[in-house]
């Protein structure tokens, strides 16, 4: 089988890249390096089954190029970081709303069944316990990047749900909650390497706000089987499916077992969002998936602890050149990537 991952040098993509080429199918991925590295696909490159293409999902007739002729697309390439989002607010509407219709597109021209890879951000302001696919979505204004971007996030899956129903296109989608592990690090707001980093460096842990909002963070390792699953699944076809963590964790609490996996003695400094990103930043007090539905349709049950996480960070970290990339203070909030 022959699939595309638009995205496929991220962190994400590239982990999920690894995982088809095992199962001995073949990969195109489309990357423009913008956050994704040739780093993350290195260990890959001897692949006879990997072709790497560099350009964006905003170049049309690039993605229709790629796109043709194959047999599945993941498309995870967005926007992704708080800290991104928030500098960049242009670039990251651009690419998750016109680069996720030329993919749609393309996909529809030549009947290939798509996966959207979207976020837990998109169910905004919704403290709810265990929120469901069909929880409400609260967001804020729209004049806030952070909100912006989540509406962005909802409307690229209102886009695959219309190209379902008008073209008949096969489309999946699937929610992420907070996913960590080797290769992802610090530099666009991720607060698990960021706060490893920090403490690999003897630097005092910056935890934004109060500490005690909570998420449930997934390893890449329970993610990215589970993905291929729902891509390969009749039944997910229309769906949108939760991917999230079993533990919920405060951003202190998560500081505070960072320390101990370590053998750290840094500090942990609680710094006012107002500090970090301006007046009006919005955060959320909880986010918690419930992730029966991903349960029912591909057995999906995370299995990687925190600590287990931790240590997965940090040896992501000592490779070479990740460690020095993964700088700047944690931004100890959502990311759903």
């Amino acid at each position: 089988m022959l699939n595309v991952i638009t995205g496929g040098a991220g962190f994400i993509g590239s982990h999920l890249t690894e995982h088809l080429l095992a199962a001995g199918e073949e990969v195109v991925v489309l990357d423009d390096f913008s956050t994704g590295t040739m780093a993350n696909l290195a260990h890959l490159r001897r692949s006879r089954s990997l072709h790497v293409v560099t350009g964006s999902v905003l170049d049309e007739l690039l993605v229709r190029s790629v796109v043709r002729g194959s047999d599945r697309v993941f498309h995870l390439a967005a926007a992704v970081g708080v800290r991104r989002i928030v500098e960049h607010p242009l670039d990251g509407l651009r690419t998750n709303l016109r680069g996720t219709e030329n993919v749609l597109e393309a996909a529809a021209e030549n009947d290939v069944e798509t996966l959207v890879v979207s976020t837990s951000e998109v169910y905004g302001k919704n403290t709810s316990d265990a929120l469901r696919e069909d929880a409400d979505h609260i967001l804020g204004s729209p004049l806030v990047a952070r909100w912006s971007y989540a509406t962005a996030k909802a409307i690229d899956e209102a886009f695959a749900i219309a190209y379902l129903k008008e073209y008949g296109l096969p489309v999946r989608i699937v929610r992420l909650f907070n996913t960590v592990g080797p290769r992802q690090t610090g530099r666009y707001g991720m607060v698990l390497p960021s706060l490893v980093g920090q403490a690999l460096r003897g630097e005092p842990l910056t935890v934004f706000g109060d500490g005690r909002q909570t998420r449930c963070f997934t390893s890449v390792r329970d993610i990215v089987p589970a993905v291929a699953r729902i891509a390969a699944s009749p039944e997910t076809v229309g769906r949108a499916v939760n991917l999230g963590g079993a533990e919920e964790i405060s951003i202190l609490a998560l500081a505070e077992r960072v320390l101990s996996v370590t053998g750290s003695d840094s500090p942990i400094v609680l710094v006012p969002y107002a500090e970090a990103y301006g007046e009006g930043y919005e955060d959320m007090r909880r986010r918690v998936p419930d992730n029966s539905l991903a349960r029912e349709l591909v057995g999906y049950s995370p299995r990687v602890g925190i600590d287990e996480m931790i240590r997965d960070v940090v040896a992501g970290l000592a490779e070479p050149g990740l460690a020095r990339a993964d700088t700047g203070p944690a931004r100890a909030m959502a990311g759903g990537r």
